[in-house]
């Protein structure tokens, strides 16, 4: 890996850590004008593109919420936006995890420290026991879901069963990067919340804020015009390599359904054993791809191909997920992906 990539990995802060939000400016004064009214829902499903700033609205929320609990105060009624100074004691404690307001789903290791690929049913029978304590925290408790694509079946069950009965001052944010595929019984009890792609300044303003590298960064800006308005997808591209990796891919899935195989050992030479941004890169290829045909599919005409494709795609999702969580080998994956993708548009 360069040192390039090192330190995108190691430098890009978390949501939790993010006081700043670039675009969705819309979605933002959506969530303000409902807490303000006293009638909030309880539940959002805030969706979109991977790496948009989803997760950070919704961290964003919280900070709001927790800081300012009286909807009806003069300084909610006031505010422009849903920002909290990252010196307030609240916004601290959520940067250090340590607020007892907010809980938050995400997937975490198992007993042998390697990356769970799903969120448990254990992990979400934690809102039980969080929304029931009084001891805590007083007023409201904000419960964000990073992302509810993640939760297992029976996860997902648990958490319909509290969203079903909220209890009082209740707050969910389930962030999705694909709405439509959400358990229906969930998206029912949700408001939704949908992001459009940044644009491609906000793209450069965002990935500049999450790490230490200048706006006019020459491959940062290089970065965010192929990002999609994806400020995540640029942090992932930035070095070089992983930009011509993602076009190496986009050119073999351009052949599709007949691939070259030697093409694909070569790829798969690629993508290295154990370099997360690259794999990041061919995944996120593969995305961008199966995006497309999804927006210019004809939905009559081709709905059996799309609904073979969003099916490829939740295998192909899993199995990059199984391969990074286990470090396997990245050639196999390759291989069967570009075999499962070939099936689907023959």
């Amino acid at each position: 890996m360069s040192a390039r990539k090192v330190e995108q990995e190691s430098t890009a802060r978390h949501p939790r850590e993010t006081s700043d939000l670039f675009g969705h400016r819309e979605a933002e004064a959506a969530l303000l004008d409902a807490y303000r009214s006293g009638r909030i829902p309880h539940a959002w499903l805030i969706g979109g593109a991977q790496g948009i700033g989803k997760a950070t609205l919704a961290y964003r929320m919280a900070r709001f919420v927790l800081a300012f609990r009286n909807p009806k105060s003069s300084q909610v009624q006031a505010a422009p936006t849903l920002r909290v100074d990252p010196s307030d004691p609240v916004a601290r404690q959520i940067t250090a995890g340590a607020h007892g307001g907010l809980l938050v789903l995400e997937r975490g290791l198992n007993d042998r420290g390697v990356m769970r690929t799903v969120i448990t049913v254990d992990e979400t029978r934690e809102t039980i026991s969080f929304f029931g304590s009084t001891a805590a925290v007083d007023g409201w408790r904000v419960c964000i879901v990073d992302t509810v694509d993640e939760l297992n079946p029976n996860a997902a069950n648990a958490l319909l069963k509290i969203l079903e009965e909220p209890p009082q001052q209740s707050l969910f944010l389930l962030v999705s990067h694909a709405p439509s595929r959400v358990l229906p019984t969930i998206l029912s009890r949700c408001r939704k919340l949908l992001l459009r792609p940044l644009e491609t300044d906000d793209v450069v303003r965002a990935a500049a804020a999450a790490t230490d590298i200048a706006a006019d960064d020459p491959a940062l800006l290089e970065a965010a015009a192929a990002s999609e308005g994806s400020g995540g997808r640029a942090l992932s591209l930035l070095g070089g390599d992983a930009l011509k990796l993602q076009q190496r891919t986009a050119a073999l899935l351009a052949t599709l359904p007949s691939v070259d195989p030697r093409e694909l050992h070569a790829l798969g030479d690629a993508l290295g054993t154990s370099d997360r941004v690259a794999l990041a890169a061919f995944i996120d290829g593969i995305d961008r791809w199966m995006s497309e045909r999804m927006r210019t599919g004809d939905a009559n005409a081709n709905l059996p191909r799309l609904a073979r494709l969003a099916e490829v795609w939740e295998k192909i999702v899993r199995a990059a997920r199984d391969t990074e969580a286990y470090n396997l080998e990245r050639k196999p994956l390759v291989f069967s992906v570009f075999s499962m993708l070939a099936d689907a548009t023959r």
